[in-house]
């Protein structure tokens, strides 16, 4: 890489992780609204697996995926985003309107620009913004983390060994919130129950009422359903009458087959989703996250963190379901 250049993974169309290449391209410009950022560290997310596969139509390739990173500043059009300053970005558009942070390098929108003060080292640092933020959202949305800290409350987090579900899991013990999460793979049980999970349950693809009821007989007052399409209206049976799904994952897929909200809603029962669209410019709770983790309040899972010529391997390890918790790129 010479001083105007810089490596890069580019998807260059859609298909397997082999259409995922590195490739030497121009340090992009700064313009009018926009920051230049050195990345130091980047997560890995199922969207960017879907965006490769193909399932985001609105997607032009080629493409440099990544819908989050950490890094520094290194020019800016914000007087408020001086050089040196300590950044996370995620969402509004990166990795799909305009290039991500699968990069040395991005140009990105002020408005995207959170500043951070920490002491955390990067490939720590690059775990949080995306999974956090998407994790904190969707318990705030459901309602549990003002109620866990009101009352004894209980949560079933489905697809808690994916990097969302183990920051979920991290936050409800946090807040002493009675846990239960689902897995697929007995191998993973102890990964869940070191990241603060009170209960663990076989995921064997069927209903989970038998298995639950056994542990909490009215059913849990919340369910955070990070599998989404295939789970969500047996999610809806299982939590207590007058409690609340909060759908924020789409591991399944998008769309319920044959969705029918007034035969597969219980009267009462409350039925919400949480888009990690919402977490862009969230400063002040990605700050607080950062600050818990500094404090060791918050304990973040870290599969693997691999450099920019492993991108398509750990894609893969993603697809084939061998990950628990966050993968990381640092640049």
């Amino acid at each position: 890489m010479s001083e105007t250049t810089m490596r890069a993974v580019v998807c260059v169309r859609a298909g397997g992780p082999e259409v995922l290449e590195i490739a030497e391209r121009p340090i992009p410009q700064v313009r009018p609204g926009w920051s230049l950022v050195r990345v130091r560290g980047a997560g890995v997310n199922r969207s960017e697996l879907r965006t490769r596969q193909g399932h985001s139509p609105a997607v032009g390739f080629p493409r440099v995926l990544g819908i989050e990173c950490v890094g520094d500043v290194v020019a800016s059009t914000d007087p408020n985003l001086p050089e040196g300053t300590t950044v996370a970005a995620v969402m509004g558009g990166m990795g799909r309107e305009f290039d991500g942070g699968y990069a040395e390098f991005a140009v990105l929108p002020n408005a995207l620009l959170m500043p951070i003060r920490t002491t955390l080292p990067w490939h720590v640092l690059a775990a949080l913004p995306e999974t956090y933020l998407t994790a904190h959202g969707a318990l705030a949305t459901s309602g549990v983390l003002s109620a866990g800290r009101q009352r004894a409350a209980r949560l079933l987090i489905r697809g808690g060994t994916s990097s969302v579900g183990m920051a979920a899991i991290s936050l409800a013990a946090a807040e002493g919130i009675d846990t239960a999460t689902t897995t697929r793979r007995p191998a993973k049980v102890s990964a869940l129950i070191a990241s603060g999970a009170d209960h663990v349950l076989a995921d064997d693809g069927g209903s989970l009422a038998e298995a639950v009821h056994a542990i909490w007989p009215e059913g849990p007052d919340y369910v955070l359903d990070l599998v989404g399409a295939r789970t969500a209206v047996d999610s809806l049976r299982v939590v207590r009458r007058g409690g609340t799904v909060c759908v924020a994952g789409s591991l399944s897929g998008w769309l319920i087959p044959d969705f029918e909200p007034i035969a597969m809603i219980p009267s009462g029962t409350g039925l919400t989703a949480f888009h990690s669209e919402e977490c862009a410019g969230s400063t002040a709770v990605l700050q607080r996250i950062v600050d818990s983790v500094e404090a060791g309040v918050l304990h973040p899972n870290i599969d693997r963190v691999v450099a920019l010529d492993d991108i398509a391997e750990a894609h893969r390890r993603m697809e084939n379901d061998e990950a628990t918790g966050k993968l990381v790129v640092l640049p």
